[in-house]
């Protein structure tokens, strides 16, 4: 009897931060996942998964939101392994500019749609024949900011609630594809570090304490959990989880 063919997962982001450590988890016993990774920067780390998986993983340098390259992406995970069975739309940006601020251009909100929100639309346009013949699953990594209002995040907040919408309206509309949102904490990541860099002066007081102490008594999240979670969820989820939101702690239960 032949083993059972891998699955074959589109990850977005997958250079560093969560990404990154769902695509260690993905290439790793016991899931041994094909895997086509698209992101801007190639790392050392990213480069050295590539020396050490040379078959199973394949990696796009590309900009999510530049939709030949989302569709580069998905074409080359059909040619090499056979299949989309499943995404990790996890590529994110964030600018911390306050509605009223001269630098916070309607060009600027644009970019950080183009990333965050128009490149799910794009990369879902080009893989669901895809994911319709595998009945497969889409992990949106959203954020907690999809049902808040932190100031100077109105871009970021915008995005991640527009990225739980899409996540609704794709479970209405496809019923066999699984679709979970999923709010990862305050993770240990690079945008964590960039508000500790740059949005002391924009964000509330009380907010960017809050952020700062969590950094400073250790209590971030590490990528590598809500990570586990992603990929278990690309593994086991079915439909009767669609569609979702959760704090990552609370999906253990689930799965």
């Amino acid at each position: 009897m032949s083993a059972p063919k891998p699955p074959t997962i589109v990850l977005t982001g997958g250079s560093r931060g969560i990404g990154l450590s769902c695509l260690k988890l993905l290439l790793r016993p016991p899931i041994s996942a094909n895997v086509v990774s698209l992101s801007r920067s190639f790392p050392p780390e990213l480069q050295e998964l590539k020396k050490e998986y040379p078959q199973r993983l394949l990696v796009i340098q590309g900009d999510v939101s530049k939709d030949e390259d989302n569709k580069l992406a998905v074409e080359s995970a059909v040619k090499s392994f056979g299949s989309v069975d499943g995404l990790v739309m996890n590529s994110g940006t964030i600018k911390f500019e306050r509605i009223d601020d001269a630098k916070s251009t309607l060009q600027s909100w644009k970019e950080v749609f183009d990333v965050n929100f128009f490149s799910l639309v794009s990369i879902l346009k080009h893989s669901l024949v895809h994911l319709r013949n595998s009945q497969g699953k889409v992990v949106f990594v959203s954020s907690g900011a999809a049902v808040g209002g932190i100031a100077s995040w109105g871009s970021y907040n915008a995005t991640k609630a527009a990225m739980n919408s899409l996540c609704r309206t794709l479970a209405s509309e496809e019923p066999t594809i699984t679709s979970i949102a999923l709010r990862p904490g305050v993770v240990d990541t690079e945008m964590q570090a960039q508000l500790r860099s740059e949005a002391k002066q924009v964000m509330n007081s009380p907010n960017y304490k809050h952020f700062h102490k969590l950094y400073e008594n250790s209590k971030l999240v590490a990528p590598e959990q809500p990570a586990e979670v992603i990929t278990n969820l690309l593994v086991r989820a079915d439909t009767k989880h669609t569609p979702v939101f959760f704090y990552h702690l609370f999906l253990f239960i689930l799965i």
